[in-house]
């Protein structure tokens, strides 16, 4: 029996229970019976993931033991804490006495640098600078507790202090009404600031129970409001298809572009409104550009892996622009999963001395993930074999399993805030262009997200030489083609300190950008947008290595977007001018315009 198969995982635990039933002691020595049982398991787990989201009771359980018995363990710990407390508590008492007679008496503690919960001047007011200050230092007290504490797993450290931070921030003042700001709003509306709250949570929970976008999303639609670059698909297979631009200039540079976007949401995040479109603004600058847009996938491509997309995407849209353009190399460009993608890509064709790579970009993709940062916190063993039976379960991955974990790195801004401003004070933020494409969620297929956490996040394969294709280990550092890596300097996903250590991984020149901004708006940075900056430096060969820090000190910061930096250093790398190529070639004829079907797919 093909227990892949079976539909929901309740109705799953009860017919493989019935069918061991009918097998003897010889069945299980040929094997199907441990395999039922296994079967068993993995219903067992995808059930427990339902009602967790995913995440492991075991992984907290363990790592709140281990916290709490080596604590237990540690009087001098103990000592210090009760120190702490004592001079928080006195500290606090002496600020509450000076302050009710000097209102401009200095503050016993400030929010960390990012944290604008009571930045408003009405926290400053009687009684709420009281309340405020007294939750600081006792967010300060749990951070000292969760930390230092001899003897602890660091990783069950990190899970402790991130449980804690996420109890203190739903406890957090700003998000009760009692927050002066909405008692302000509410005496402003006269009360209706609680009925329009009220208005949004239905319609959320409306829009929810119908799998519907968020409000305002709909003004946002792919070919007609967003991903509006002309271009054509001119290749699709089961697993992509890939989009030629239309140029906008008589001559382009010789070697095109191809981009390789992170199948995890839309591929249009390139290719938003004309302003900050990087797909447009590479094409007004005199560059053929293709770009893979990716299916969006179903339960029917549960066992589609990770070597199904280095070959069916990167190598199969590689062939076709080879195709299109014969005998120009190309300059390949990835973002996110699509740039550790990218990064096997070439590695492998490095090792059997295929050089059709002119250069190779990655946008906030990592390649070493020894420091992922906070997203380990979801991905251990037990953790992990929870995901992966609710993603055997289902056969893909879906965004809004995934949108959880990454909500929790970010609850302040992502959660908190926005139940305040649009439950509380009836405010709801005005949807953009990036809102609305995040919106837009897609799958991943089981087996590919499974082999990515295990053999990329977990064990770090790549980084440590283990990773093969084709039976073969392939090795960054075999890589001989210049490398331009962006890294953004608020990027939960992707670090860049993570980022950065593609440096210590390979044999070439790097240049190394790190830009303000998130793992999104970092990326999606238009010149012309108000408040960015950059840093920029190329490594090359043979140069003395700095670490991340030691890289940021020595190199000053830029105003404005690193946009225009890396199509400079596309240009320098340009082997001359050819005229405009035209859409398609023999055997890759147009299929229809962009943005194609597979951006469709719901």
């Amino acid at each position: 029996m093909d227990f892949t198969q079976l539909p929901h995982p309740g109705r799953m635990m009860a017919e493989v229970w019935a069918r061991l039933a009918c097998h003897d002691d010889e069945d299980f020595d040929a094997g199907s019976g441990p395999d039922a049982f296994r079967a068993v398991d993995r219903a067992a787990a995808a059930l427990a993931a339902r009602a967790t989201s995913g995440l492991s009771p075991a992984s907290m359980t363990l790592a709140c033991l281990d916290w709490w018995m080596h604590l237990a363990a540690a009087p001098g710990k103990q000592a210090e804490l009760a120190l702490k407390a004592w001079r928080k508590a006195a500290r606090f008492g002496s600020y509450a006495i000076a302050s009710s007679f000097d209102r401009n008496f200095p503050n016993c503690i400030t929010p960390l640098p990012g944290d604008e919960r009571f930045s408003a001047p009405a926290w400053q007011d009687w009684p709420f600078r009281f309340w405020y200050q007294a939750f600081l230092l006792n967010q300060q007290w749990w951070h000292n507790a969760t930390h230092g504490v001899p003897g602890v797993a660091p990783h069950n450290e990190a899970i402790v202090s991130f449980a804690a931070r996420q109890l203190l921030d739903m406890m957090s003042p700003s998000n009760s009404a009692a927050n002066p700001e909405v008692i302000r709003r509410t005496r402003e509306t006269m009360g209706m600031n609680v009925v329009q709250g009220t208005r949004n949570v239905l319609e959320d929970m409306a829009r929810k129970a119908t799998d519907q976008p968020p409000p305002g999303a709909e003004a946002f639609v792919p070919g007609e409001t967003v991903a509006v670059t002309p271009g054509d698909v001119i290749f699709r297979n089961h697993l992509i298809e890939l989009i030629q631009y239309r140029g906008a200039t008589e001559v382009v540079d010789a070697e095109p572009v191809l981009i390789v976007p992170a199948w995890i949401m839309k591929y249009y995040i390139l290719d938003l409104s004309p302003h900050n479109s990087l797909v447009n603004y590479l094409v007004s600058k005199g560059h053929t550009v293709f770009c893979i847009s990716w299916r969006n996938v179903t339960q029917e491509d549960r066992n589609l892996g990770f070597e199904d997309y280095r070959r069916m995407g990167v190598m199969a849209a590689l062939d076709a622009v080879n195709a299109v353009l014969p005998g120009r190399k190309v300059h390949a460009a990835g973002y996110c999963l699509g740039g550790t993608l990218l990064s096997i890509a070439a590695a492998a064709m490095a090792r059997v001395a295929d050089d059709r790579l002119a250069s190779v970009t990655l946008f906030a993709a990592q390649t070493d993930f020894s420091e992922p940062g906070e997203l380990q916190l979801f991905v251990d063993p037990s953790a992990l074999h929870m995901l992966e039976s609710m993603m055997w379960d289902q056969g893909f991955l879906s965004a809004g399993q995934m949108a959880g974990a990454f909500e929790m790195l970010r609850s302040n801004d992502l959660v908190w805030s926005r139940l305040v401003h649009e439950y509380l004070m009836g405010q709801r933020a005005p949807m953009n262009d990036l809102m609305a494409w995040n919106a837009d969620a897609t799958r991943m297929p089981y087996k590919m997200h499974s082999e990515y956490l295990r053999r990329l996040f977990l064990d770090n394969d790549l980084a440590a030489g283990r990773y093969s294709v084709d039976g073969r280990p392939v090795s960054l550092l075999n890589l001989r083609v210049p490398l331009f890596v962006v890294g953004t300097e608020r990027d939960h996903v992707a670090p860049w300190r993570s980022v950065y250590k593609i440096h210590q991984i390979t044999d070439t020149d790097v240049t190394f950008v790190l830009t303000s901004g998130g793992h999104n708006a970092g990326i999606v940075s238009e010149p012309g947008h108000k408040h960015r900056h950059f840093r920029i430096h190329e490594t090359k060969l043979g140069d003395l290595h700095l670490g991340p820090d030691e890289w940021v000190e020595a190199t000053a910061p830029q105003e404005g977007s690193w946009w225009p930096a890396w199509e400079s250093w596309l240009a320098a790398r340009a082997s001359g001018k050819v005229a405009l190529p035209t859409l398609g070639g023999p055997g890759y004829p147009v299929l229809g315009p962009a943005p194609g079907t597979y951006v469709m797919q719901r």
